[in-house]
């Protein structure tokens, strides 16, 4: 055989075998020798004799006899076994504290007499040699199984059950034990999270019908896909299902283990899913619960079941029994929960390993037995019978939830999930939106009924009528919900300011600077005495010589210093702080401002050197002018670093966990940088926060509780992948408090050398592509790895999302235009510096700006609901966006409006906090909603529109005195612009020469025209608020428009002004000049209102 046994575990594990036998505990002291027999049956795969040699060999071994003896452990086998175990011999002995091992080849043509009569003869030599150990249940079928129980019965051995014991012997792992069942157990979070998941999901997208046994069968074939990637890494010849996948939904369920999937079809409610993979012979298990449009009752009960999971994990210690973290469970449930009391599982989980459940250990009310570091558990939690009132047929009215996974004992702290598969609410739940379905089913039915034929040449309108229905019915729903979101709004935010949440933060009084305390530290310098200005150092402090008294002046009472030379004098000027020399908020606060204070002092020194002076007496002044700026900058870094450090909130101390399997990520740069220089380092993931480590040997600590959002943006599209934290508390590093930290790595040249050739079909090309997929594919695992590690590190309590790429948006939260990515809970920018993270829970808000047909752009204004935080803005989105920013807001339930004008948010907000009440009892934020009274108003606009049209045209006086107010609010509609134009020059059939001579005139009049106006305001000495001029009478379509309000303007007049005109093409390119001219001249002019009608606006 190629076959190699490990000899060190088997020594290993057969000494504790031997010591746990010689303490005699219980049932180990009645017997006087151990007896493992194995046949040959297909159909038996757990039992506890095929699970001792795999504990012992690593292998199963048929048609094998062991007799373990206080003298000798005796195998009986066939030849080729007998090989495979003669590696054992020779290594253990009496020294180790193993008994010599003894083989025994079978011999078939006496049928094995005499190899029997040797065992039957050690057992009798083994102390008293008539009680034997055995495995009561296991009782193999065959021949050689027969004949060694016909040889055993003559002897009348007593016989004692040790399954129990010897369960309760191999339950505590090895590490390479528990490794081998972590692989496994990834395995199935693999299965789960990768492949089950989708499925399900396009199931239940699809609407598809597929029974259970067909989603089992599905899964087992995962498993016995050798070319699978899930299973690379792995060897997929010791690869199994421990039991046969089970999925169950549609009311029917049964929480055991041994159930089997049936043919019913998969029903849209509770799909419970149970399968583990089996590795080596060491046995995994997972267990969830997929939720289709759950209740909220449903949902909560969901919710608390991983809170109980969680809650057994914390009891599930070394050295605790099983029955106590059983008995807290149940407490907890009753406390929490009893009306589950009848409906919870009667246990909640059991000891596994080889065998996939042990019976002696099972976390229930009877097991007094304790668990030890190294087990292994399947922790199960589920509920049955629960009623769901909202079920929409008669199979989801009932239902059943259940949880469970693999986890480790551990000595010191509680147990660890090996299973990482999420199982948090929102995490299984598929919400399916049933009235936008029946919508479209309805339609589909109603366009069904059509008959084509019916109506000929009025289909198309028909289809057309139909589809416009459609989409106001959406725009209908999403009006009423804004609606009902501004009434939720206005009362939660009453509610909150009238409650007193909005307490601003207290302004901290510091202290006034001291230079001496005592008298006595004042400096007994000569230059004090000798009344010359004298700088301390020690206390930053400078003594000035006033009116013969030296007097002692803190940095901090400086504001600035200079210096001057004139003729033969040197000048020393040094101003004070005092009320009201600087303006604003960093202004020093004072305790007395009724004092009087020194505004300024002068000082002047000559620059001539007397006879035998070493220096002039002026060097002074520049000396104290030297040391003062030094004092002055070193006091002005330290109170900066202090004020920085002021509002820090002071941060858990990082315990540092010593295990090496610590989830990591290598080769990542920090941004901000630590350093001016970009430096790459180390993230590791502790017990309670994160460390990155540089390869300079900085330290940034980032404590769990202390994040925000963590964010994890892959590659896809950008050449940066990066993990970026949002915090709720800032953190000091690099000398400054940062909010957001950033970890990333690159994943291509983000530069380009234009001076290399560079060809399609080059191979180095091509292969630096290949590498580059490659690299991001590696990266893209390693980044999502990372996460998944920490994830069950921390016990779901710190989550990553990831952004929505196919939602995001242009825009300019800083300075420069990025893509907005929406994730779960935020709208931020990661991939440039600064980031821009604004929190949705945190809105109370969204107003647009400048929303205008004529415009390219607007612009979106969060309001917090904590109303002292300032506003963020994010400018310059595409009008094109309004649609889908409006849809992705209203799925996330925020309330926004809109408006042409763009406001003071400084002074609304300082408005509202100072009155909150007035502010509400007058319609609250009412007043941004664009949809209150707009319907009379614009009706009134409309009649006003016409009489002044109809007033325009009977008295041509009006276009002389109002001139710029129908500029301002052109009526004429794109129609009629159309059709002027037509009877001015295409209808009348003129030739191009024509056309350039009437362009001329018209270029003449015009200029005309604009000297005598000119001539006039000038004559006046005064101009109109809105300047604009008229070539000719309004009916010709000539007049230039400040607002652009005419889409179609006269193509002729608009390009006579840059000259005549030969091809379509250029009067229409000069047309749209004209045009956006006049949309710049729009958007320049700041403040101005917008008119219901001409009439208003005149004086």
């Amino acid at each position: 055989m190629s076959m190699k046994v490990d000899k060190e575990a088997f020594y290993r594990r057969a000494k504790r075998l031997y010591s746990t036998w010689k303490g005699g505990d219980g049932e180990w002291g009645k017997v006087d020798a151990v007896v493992c027999a194995v046949g040959v049956d297909e159909e038996v795969v757990y039992a506890k004799s095929t699970a001792l040699q795999t504990w012992l060999l690593g292998y199963e071994l048929t048609d094998t006899v062991i007799v373990f003896a206080k003298e000798s452990m005796t195998f009986l086998a066939s030849k080729k076994k007998i090989e495979f175990l003669r590696q054992l011999e020779g290594v253990g002995g009496a020294d180790k504290g193993v008994p010599a091992l003894k083989l025994l080849t079978r011999d078939k043509d006496d049928k094995d007499k005499k190899n029997f009569a040797k065992l039957v003869d050690t057992i009798k030599e083994s102390n008293k040699g008539k009680t034997l150990g055995v495995f009561a249940r296991d009782k193999f079928p065959g021949s050689f199984m027969d004949l060694w129980r016909d040889a055993l019965k003559p002897e009348g051995f007593e016989t004692v059950d040790l399954t129990t014991q010897f369960g309760y012997l191999m339950a505590p792992k090895e590490e390479s034990e528990v490794h081998t069942i972590k692989k496994a157990a990834l395995l199935s979070s693999d299965i789960f999270d990768k492949y089950l998941k989708d499925h399900i999901a396009d199931i239940i997208d699809g609407d598809k019908k597929k029974s259970h046994s067909r989603v089992s069968k599905d899964i087992e074939d995962q498993i016995q896909n050798k070319d699978n990637k899930l299973l690379s890494g792995l060897d997929k010849s010791n690869i199994d299902m421990c039991y046969p996948p089970i999925i169950q939904s549609g009311g029917n369920y049964k929480l055991k283990f041994s159930v089997v999937s049936d043919k019913e079809n998969l029903h849209f409610g509770a799909i419970i899913c149970s399968f583990g993979i089996r590795y080596k012979s060491y046995c995994s298990n997972l267990v969830r619960t997929f939720l289709v449009d759950p209740s909220q009752d449903v949902q909560d009960v969901y919710s608390y079941l991983v809170t109980l999971e969680e809650l057994i994990l914390s009891k599930l210690k070394d050295g605790v029994k099983l029955s106590d973290v059983y008995n807290a469970a149940m407490d907890n449930v009753k406390k929490e929960k009893p009306e589950l009391m009848d409906k919870i599982s009667k246990n909640f989980g059991f000891c596994m390993g080889i065998e996939f459940r042990e019976p002696a250990l099972v976390i229930g009310p009877n097991c007094d037995r304790k668990a030890k570091a190294g087990m292994v558990f399947n922790i199960n939690v589920g509920v049955t019978g629960l009623s769901n009132k909202d079920a929409k047929d008669s199979k989801g009215k009932n239902v059943a939830l259940f949880i469970g996974d693999t986890v480790e004992v551990k000595s010191d702290e509680n147990a660890v999930v090996l299973t990482p598969a999420k199982k948090k609410a929102k995490k299984v739940s598929f919400i399916l939106k049933d009235v936008d379905s029946e919508d479209e089913k309805e339609n589909k039915d109603n366009n069904a009924e059509i008959d084509p034929q019916m109506f000929g040449r009025g289909r198309r309108s028909a289809v057309l009528d139909q589809k416009l229905r459609t989409d106001s019915t959406m725009e209908a729903k999403r009006k009423q919900h804004q609606r009902d979101l501004l009434e939720k709004m206005n009362a939660a935010a009453l509610k909150r300011l009238q409650d007193g949440d909005q307490g601003g933060e207290k302004v901290k009084m510091r202290k006034a600077p001291v230079s001496y305390k005592t008298p006595g530290l004042l400096p007994k310098e000569s230059e004090v005495k000798e009344l010359k200005i004298y700088v301390d150092k020690k206390y930053e402090t400078v003594i000035l010589p006033i009116f013969g008294v030296p007097v002692p002046f803190h940095i901090a009472t400086i504001k600035n210093i200079s210096t001057s030379k004139e003729g033969d004098y040197t000048y020393l000027r040094i101003n004070f702080f005092h009320p009201g020399a600087s303006v604003g908020r960093d202004e020093p606060r004072y305790p007395n401002p009724e004092a009087t204070f020194l505004k300024e002092v002068t000082y002047k020194s000559t620059n001539i050197k007397e006879p035998g002076e070493i220096a002039a007496p002026s060097s002074n002044l520049d000396t104290a002018f030297r040391l003062i700026k030094e004092i002055q900058k070193k006091f002005k870094t330290r109170e900066a670093e202090e004020k920085e450090k002021a509002d820090l909130v002071e941060q858990d101390q990082l315990i540092i966990s010593s295990n090496k399997g610590n989830p990591r990520l290598k080769d990542l740069y920090i941004r901000p940088n630590i350093v001016q220089k970009r430096l790459s380092g180390i993230l590791e993931a502790h017990t309670n926060g994160f460390r990155y480590t540089s390869i300079r040997g900085d330290k940034v600590d980032i404590m769990y509780n202390n994040i925000k959002h963590a964010l994890f943006q892959p590659c896809d599209g950008e050449m940066i992948i990066l993990l970026h934290f949002n915090l709720k508390n800032p953190i000091m590093f690099g000398k400054k408090k940062q909010q957001d930290v950033q970890f990333y790595t690159e994943v291509g040249e983000i530069t380009t050398d234009l001076g290399k050739h560079q060809h399609m079909h080059d191979r180095d090309d091509l292969a630096a592509e290949q590498a580059e997929r490659e690299l991001r594919q590696k990266l893209k695992q390693a980044f999502k790895g990372f996460c998944e590690k920490v994830e069950s590190t921390t016990k779901g309590a710190l989550e990553f999302d990831s952004p929505f790429r196919e939602l995001g948006f242009q825009g300019v939260p800083h300075r420069e235009t990025v893509l907005l990515l929406p994730t779960s809970s935020a709208l931020c920018n990661l991939t440039s510096w600064p980031p821009f993270v604004c929190t949705l829970e945190d809105v109370e808000l969204v107003h647009f700006e400048r929303v205008q047909l004529s415009l390219k752009n607007f612009d979106m204004v969060f309001i917090f609901k904590d109303y002292n935080r300032k506003v963020a803005m994010v400018t310059s989105i595409p009008m094109t966006m309004l649609d889908h920013v409006k849809e992705w807001l209203n799925s996330c339930d925020i309330k926004y409006t809109e408006g042409i004008q763009s406001l003071n948010w400084t002074k609304v907000m300082k408005t509202i906090v100072d009155d909150p009440e007035g502010f509400f009892e007058s319609g609250g934020w009412n007043f941004l909603d664009p949809e209150s009274g707009s319907e009379e108003e614009d009706g009134d606009s409309e009649e006003e529109d016409e009489n002044f049209e109809l007033s325009g045209e009977d008295d041509g006086s009006d276009f002389s005195e109002s001139d710029d107010d129908f500029s301002e609010d052109s009526n004429l509609s794109d129609e009629e612009n159309y059709s002027e134009e037509l009877d001015s020059d295409e209808s009348s059939g003129k030739d191009w020469s024509d056309l350039e001579a009437e362009a001329a005139e018209s270029d003449r009049n015009r200029s005309e025209d604009e000297d005598d106006r000119h001539r006039k305001s000038s004559k006046h000495g005064k101009s109109s608020k809105h300047s604009s001029s008229f070539s000719k009478s309004p009916k010709k379509g000539s007049s230039s428009s400040k607002h652009g309000s005419s889409k179609h303007s006269s193509s002729k007049h608009g390009s006579s002004k840059h000259g005549s005109s030969r091809t379509p093409d250029k009067k229409s390119k000069s047309h749209d000049r004209d045009r956006d001219r006049g949309d710049k001249r729009k958007r320049d002019r700041s403040g101005s209102s917008h008119h219901k009608s001409p009439k208003k606006s005149r004086r």
